[in-house]
């Protein structure tokens, strides 16, 4: 469900940065052909209430909620699965590599925006989000390619929700993280 939720609003804004809007039809049918691609029908499903025809259908309901929500798709899109390369140390020892769903420069808020799709049905507290390891790294990365003074936001869309939660480091709160990533590194050693 997640990949290929995932790939089809890949696809959509792929054709939003060739200029074109696709249809909703058209994204729930680039879905569906992926969905083919990737079922097999020895997939074990955990939920024993749910079939893969439930979980199909949630995919559709999400894209089409996405879809309505964020429709004409004009936020400045930089870059989809964008790989990002985190330095831990001055010496380039330890590093990190991560892939960005989506990239945003949003120009109105000066601002970069690191968009994160999620399909689980719970819907964390914003607690939790303030302290997510993994989109605040790769605010590391942004901010070492595009200046330490550029504001990043950090957003997750629970697409199970419809719902979009935002969370912001300081500089001070990344250095942090380093370290703290790094002193991890040495434990696990």
């Amino acid at each position: 469900l997640g990949k290929c939720v995932h790939d089809a609003l890949e696809w959509l804004y792929i054709e939003v940065k060739k200029g074109r809007v696709a249809s909703i039809d058209e994204v729930i049918t680039y879905y569906t052909e992926k969905w083919l691609e990737g079922y097999k029908p020895n997939i074990v499903i955990v939920n024993r209430t749910l079939t893969a025809k439930d979980y199909f259908n949630k995919g559709v309901v999400f894209l089409i909620d996405y879809y309505m929500k964020h429709k004409p798709f004009e936020d400045g899109t930089l870059e989809l699965e964008k790989k990002i390369m985190i330095q831990l140390d001055e010496e380039g020892s330890y590093k990190l590599q991560g892939f960005i769903d989506r990239l945003v420069h949003n120009v109105e808020e000066n601002r970069y925006e690191v968009h994160d799709y999620k399909t689980a049905k719970n819907l964390p507290p914003q607690e939790k989000m303030d302290k997510d390891r993994q989109l605040a790294l790769y605010a590391i990365a942004i901010k070492e390619l595009f200046g330490h003074d550029k504001e990043v936001v950090l957003i997750w869309h629970y697409l199970a929700h419809n719902k979009k939660v935002e969370s912001k480091r300081t500089n001070e709160q990344l250095r942090q993280l380093k370290k703290e990533t790094l002193e991890l590194i040495g434990e696990i050693e």
